[in-house]
């Protein structure tokens, strides 16, 4: 992994995960929306670093080095952490591992089931197939979706693609959709996920709460994966503002 630190030093310290095939940059409009009232970090997750050629491990491979990222350069402590889709899964293992204090997590629809097994195999060739038609034909999709949304995911999609190619795709999904959260600890863990991905995300919620009552769901009308975070990103940087009273 990659980290860049900026923001305001001596402010509240937040981490940023993005999911597979975008770059930290996905959080630009978000920084700059929270760059005075927090030192911010953010992360690029192997397979996916900017103009540099990588491979990706595993889930508990990126989640193993945040943690010795936050242990080393943040004395084991973050006020926020928000992962988004992938993000969120390697954060979710990080506070499984219990190894850092957290004091606020977001995971924006995070992965935290897997799937039946028969199905991983075909789906991570389908999504590397998928994120490929992305990277050579981005003026198709954008004439199909003519979404914002959607730009910003395409444009993602070129930056890294070509870092670790299909291989670091096929090998991420593998990775995410073959491992059980079976644990989590902190006092406040939040779980957004949109409407539009409800059939999806619902279950993941549903698995967070047996493992802690106390986590908060929310749910967005309207809104399909990382949406949120792209479309608005005023209300999530509000959201955190609010966390932390900064």
């Amino acid at each position: 992994m990659n980290f860049h630190v900026c923001g305001t030093q001596g402010r509240p310290t937040l981490l940023l995960l993005p999911g597979l095939g975008v770059s930290h940059e996905i959080f630009l409009p978000l920084i700059e929306r929270l760059q005075d009232r927090f030192c911010i970090v953010t992360a690029d997750v192997d397979g996916f670093l900017l103009g540099q050629p990588s491979r990706f491990t595993s889930v508990d491979d990126q989640a193993a080095q945040a943690v010795r990222y936050v242990q080393s350069g943040l004395g084991g402590h973050l006020d926020v952490a928000y992962g988004l889709s992938l993000g969120g899964k390697i954060l979710s293992r990080m506070l499984e591992r219990n190894a850092i204090t957290v004091d606020h997590a977001i995971m924006d629809a995070a992965p935290l089931l897997p799937l039946p097994r028969w199905t991983v195999n075909p789906l991570r060739y389908y999504q590397a197939l998928n994120v490929w038609t992305c990277y050579h034909w981005t003026g198709f999709w954008r004439w199909v979706f003519r979404s914002h949304y959607f730009d910003v995911l395409l444009d993602e999609v070129r930056k890294v693609y070509p870092s670790g190619r299909s291989q670091a795709v096929r090998d991420g999904y593998k990775s995410v959709y073959t491992t059980r959260l079976e644990a989590v600890y902190g006092a406040d863990i939040h779980y957004w996920y949109g409407t539009k991905e409800a059939f999806v995300a619902r279950p993941q919620a549903e698995h967070l709460l047996t493992l802690l009552p106390s986590a908060h769901v929310e749910v967005f009308p309207g809104m399909n994966h990382g949406q949120l975070l792209i479309d608005h990103p005023d209300e999530v940087a509000k959201r955190m503002i609010d966390m932390m009273n900064v």
